[in-house]
């Protein structure tokens, strides 16, 4: 089983793994939830295929242990887009390349039995632990204008609002944190 899981990240309570076909049946039953779905969906069979094949990010499935039975759950589903260290995009710059840097946080989905628990931020460490990553000076996260309790959520975990980023209707929220 190790091998199917890949590397594990682990934080405090939680364990970060790549997302694999098998989780897709539970993926599925969370999205059925109306707020899930109206925030980060819907999701098909074309957005399973996209994450498994990803190569410049990753889906991390977030476990935990569950207090009814004590064994591993899923608790959040996290994508993440890799960016590049502040030492490659200096060097893109001077050649007219304009990378974004830092990784950035594509899409966090807490199961939806489980809201409200503080269980996000479990995620976001367990996230940012997971040993896969390429190395990193920062974190960024995009949250939809309309999402007011994904805002609310980066504020309170302390990360930095940078204000909008992008034009009119399309543009999203910037929230920003270091590699403490």
């Amino acid at each position: 089983m190790a091998e199917q899981l890949g590397s594990q990240g682990t934080a405090g309570r939680a364990v970060a793994r790549r997302m694999v076909r098998d989780d897709w049946e539970w993926v599925r039953r969370w999205f059925e939830d109306e707020t899930l779905n109206d925030e980060l969906g819907p999701l098909d069979d074309e957005w399973l295929e996209y994450v498994l094949g990803e190569t410049e990010g990753v889906e991390l499935v977030i476990e935990a242990a569950h207090p009814a039975t004590g064994k591993l759950a899923p608790i959040a589903l996290v994508g993440v887009v890799w960016g590049v260290s502040e030492t490659d995009a200096s060097a893109a710059e001077a050649s007219d390349a304009a990378p974004e840097t830092g990784h950035a946080i594509t899409d966090l989905a807490i199961d939806p039995a489980r809201r409200g628990f503080g269980l996000g931020r479990i995620a976001i460490d367990a996230t940012m632990a997971w040993p896969d990553h390429p190395a990193t000076d920062s974190w960024i996260a995009f949250v939809d204008q309309e999402n007011d309790g994904a805002r609310r959520f980066f504020e309170a975990i302390g990360w930095t609002y940078e204000g909008l980023d992008g034009d009119d209707d399309d543009a999203m929220h910037r929230f920003a944190t270091g590699t403490a």
